[in-house]
């Protein structure tokens, strides 16, 4: 009963017209280098947002600006010592088509990490932190990415 019922749904929303936004040459985007480890990172979460690498000749081209990131304070105990950090990362990014500025944003990202006293757990809860705000800046921009691709490209067989 259940597999008829997906089905049926899957017919009704595809005799009204529906087509979802990951779908065909809207995720045709050439993600330019971004500069720095943490550029590469992102770059890379993109890619797998946008369904795979693609080289210049792609339809869609997205330049990205990535912060470095900032840390800040966010626990202190009565020693002064720092028990939480968080980690920041910002960037400004320009998307493009046929060389013309379809849109373009800022966003960011932060992430809370636990400090401590030993150099290498300390590092290691950096890390995963940065990780994770890269993780969560390139959801952000594919986001919005693709809604632009898409509203643009549906303007396009309006007219």
């Amino acid at each position: 009963m259940k597999k008829i019922l997906i089905i049926l749904s899957v017919l009704i929303i595809a005799a009204c017209g529906f087509r979802p936004m990951y779908s065909g040459d809207d995720t045709d985007i050439y993600v330019a280098p971004i500069s720095g480890i943490n550029g590469i990172e992102l770059r890379n979460a993109l890619w797998a947002r946008f369904g795979g690498q693609r080289d210049e000749n792609a339809k869609y081209h997205l330049v990205v600006k990535l912060n470095n990131p900032v840390t800040q304070y966010k626990a202190i105990e009565q020693t002064g010592d720092a028990t939480w950090q968080e980690v920041s990362l910002s960037a400004s990014y320009t998307l493009t088509s046929d060389g013309v500025e379809i849109a373009s944003g800022y966003d960011s990202a932060a992430e809370s990490y636990t400090f401590v006293r030993y150099l290498v757990a300390s590092n290691a809860s950096y890390n995963n932190a940065v990780q994770n705000t890269i993780n969560v800046l390139a959801e952000k921009i594919g986001a919005r990415t693709i809604a632009e691709t898409y509203q643009h490209s549906m303007s396009g067989t309006d007219k």
